[in-house]
């Protein structure tokens, strides 16, 4: 355990951090599994749906830090490839 007050803090700051990252990062991998699975059913109308509350998920956890920008726009951009390509 930390002995300077500001380290105290900083501890508990992370714990509650941690906490918060891992359930955002929980819904982001939920809303991800249920395009896949969208997918895998080869059901285009429920995989657009699951890739349109997807997307704003993804985004969210991109602005707060959780993966890089360029990251989260390259796993909407597959997911949505192969969504298209249900359709045709």
């Amino acid at each position: 355990m930390a002995n300077i007050r500001s380290a105290q803090k900083r501890a508990r700051q992370c714990v509650v951090r941690t906490q918060r990252n891992a359930s955002r990062m929980s819904r982001v991998r939920t809303a991800i599994r249920k395009v896949e699975e969208a997918i895998g059913a080869g059901d285009y109308d429920k995989a657009h749906g699951a890739l349109a509350a997807a997307e704003p998920e993804v985004m969210r956890a991109s602005k707060k830090g959780l993966f890089h920008k360029k990251r989260a726009s390259r796993k909407i951009s597959r997911l949505s490839v192969r969504v298209k390509s249900l359709k045709a």
